[in-house]
């Protein structure tokens, strides 16, 4: 293992220049600026005090940068993680104490290695087997919660703790006229101002533009009313070093948790670094990503920052703003620790229901119109998925409804991957003269009544083996064919499982004068246990590098009554045959 791969920054860093240094620092500057407002909001949803949010936006985007393979990933905290920290540790400790503090950070680490296991092992590109149904479900029922969870805030009700979000919107629907209008105006304020700004102005920071008028108008209400509260002052210091309470009975307790902390992180990151780099044609390396993101959690939590993951609206600005390489996130994580050093008493003046306000908009951007519409309208199992994940989510358990949508994803990926597709060809005359081969359909091309063509383009596993057997079954028996071909171009690999299911199907096939044979120029050169098996059990005489090769070897065992009586003509061989019989 060289440098470069145990240090991947290594490698962008040969890139940069004073150009693309430049544009690093702006679009740092950028999402210093977005990602304040986001930090304090963020750690108000997971139950913890403000600054923790800004720690974990200094702290992580750092490491992350370090270490990860994406160029333009930020990470940090954000909404989804901040909702299952929050579900998590208030089972164990009420939300913005020591214990609780604790306890974060705790599943922070536990989070952190799972993920660094994940690439050690190289088993990154596992996440891509999970459906992002799993993200959109969970987001959707996560933004309702997220919503219900500020009401108090906002209105200014005091709700039962740990009441579900029925029990809690009931609860405003009968107690309506407790509200607090000063508060409530705060609120709808800073999410009116905040949403015109977004709308009008794009490029400001439209969190912190609705957060300031929240402010100002509470600065004129407090002297008509003492219900409004304050975020209070941020600490102006650095992230301090402390060490995680690792006490045995705590980690147990929460090492389930962590590992639906750590999955839905890394489909976060992946997925959100997978969509810029398709823009930005840059190759990502998964394993690479969740040593990133194992690392960036691991040491964060040293450094009072919680669980976070790559954010998609600060990847989107930061691709947007012009970055070139990873430089950026870092650049804006120093700029965001000058301004919590030189700022960090304003907050004092930021009311929680200003807070509350600018999370309802948070939450509601977190759900998904336009895709959870094309899954409901197209897509059967995806729906299934979505539908476990967001109701699991309103009604069961976080965590559960996580493992419950990734345990679903594995299952609906294997019966795909059991069900492989598998066409049938025939050959149609080019105006070379020659023949081409198509997928059946009765308007272009017949089939000939002997030999049946057909092409699978899917690996062939112990999952998929026992549908290509009955495939092959039915030909033999309802078409009453003895001879297949099968083109396997597209079959990547074969293990011992699937080579002796075909080898099986060869032998039968023999018995009543037929066989199976293989069309592939690469099958002979593969050296998996699975590919030499086929070839040892069924011989090369049955492995062609074409398919006109392979045909002109298998017409000479098909019966010549049947060929006589035929008209089709469908292969070249077909004319010599039927005049030599004729003969």
């Amino acid at each position: 293992m060289n440098i470069d791969t145990l240090l991947p920054c290594l490698r962008w860093i040969r890139e940069t220049n004073s150009t693309t240094i430049k544009a690093d620092f702006m679009a740092g500057l950028t999402g210093a600026i977005i990602v304040l407002p986001q930090g304090i909001a963020f750690a108000t949803i997971a139950g913890l005090p403000p600054e923790y949010g800004l720690y974990t936006a200094i702290v992580v985007p750092i490491l992350a940068a370090i270490f990860g393979s994406s160029h333009h990933l930020v990470s940090g905290p954000t909404t989804a993680i901040s909702i299952i920290v929050f579900a998590t540790i208030n089972n164990f400790a009420a939300p913005g104490t020591p214990e609780f503090i604790g306890m974060a950070l705790v599943v922070t680490f536990l989070a952190g290695i799972y993920q660094f296991l994940f690439g050690l092992f190289r088993l990154g590109s596992l996440i891509n087997f999970v459906s992002h149904s799993v993200i959109t479900g969970f987001t959707a029922g996560s933004a309702i919660l997220v919503i219900t969870s500020q009401l108090k805030t906002v209105t200014g009700i005091e709700f039962p703790k740990s009441e579900s979000f029925l029990a809690t919107w009931r609860d405003l629907f009968l107690r309506i006229g407790e509200v607090n209008f000063y508060t409530l105006s705060i609120g709808i304020t800073a999410l009116v101002v905040a949403i015109l700004c977004k709308k009008l102005f794009p490029k400001l920071p439209n969190l912190l533009l609705g957060m300031v008028a929240g402010s100002l108008l509470a600065s004129v209400l407090q002297s008509h009313t003492d219900a409004i509260r304050f975020v209070g002052e941020i600490p102006s210091q650095l992230p301090h070093f402390v060490i995680p309470s690792f006490n045995t009975s705590v980690i147990k307790g929460l090492t389930p948790e962590a590992l639906a902390i750590a999955l839905i992180g890394l489909i976060e990151a992946t997925s959100i670094a997978k969509s810029i780099a398709a823009k930005s044609n840059q190759r990502l390396d998964s394993n690479q990503e969740a040593i990133g993101q194992g690392v960036s959690n691991i040491v964060g939590s040293f450094f009072s920052c919680y669980a976070a993951s790559g954010s998609f609206t600060r990847s989107g600005v930061n691709y947007e703003a012009g970055a070139k390489t990873p430089l950026s996130a870092v650049f804006a994580a120093l700029i965001l620790m000058t301004i919590v050093l030189s700022v960090g008493s304003l907050t004092a003046k930021l009311p929680t229901a200003a807070m509350g306000g600018i999370i309802f908009l948070v939450g509601f951007n977190l759900i998904q119109f336009g895709q959870i519409k094309e899954i409901l309208q197209h897509h059967k199992s995806e729906t299934a998925i979505l539908a476990v994940t967001f109701f699991g989510t309103l009604f069961i358990d976080i965590e559960l409804a996580i493992c419950l949508g990734v345990l679903l994803s594995f299952l609906t990926f294997l019966a795909r991957a059991s069900n492989p597709y598998i066409t049938s060809l025939c050959p149609i005359p080019t105006p070379e003269g020659k023949k081409h081969f198509i997928e059946v359909c009765d308007e272009v091309c017949t089939e000939c009544p002997q030999l049946k063509i057909i092409r699978i383009d899917t690996p062939i596993f112990f999952g998929s083996v026992t549908q290509i057997q009955n495939h092959i079954a039915r030909i033999v028996e309802s078409d009453n064919i003895k001879h297949v071909l099968i083109v396997a171009f597209g079959i990547d690999s074969i293990d011992l499982t699937g080579a002796e299911a075909l080898v099986h199907e060869h032998t039968r096939m023999q018995k009543i004068g037929g066989g199976l044979y293989f069309v592939d120029h690469e099958l002979t050169h593969h050296t998996s246990p699975g590919h030499q098996h086929l070839i040892e059990e069924m011989g090369e005489s049955h492995i062609f590098s074409s398919k006109s090769s392979a045909i002109q070897s298998i017409f000479t065992v098909l019966e010549p009554a049947i060929c006589n009586d035929c008209s089709l003509r469908i292969f070249e061989e077909c004319f010599p045959k039927i005049e030599d019989a004729g003969k």
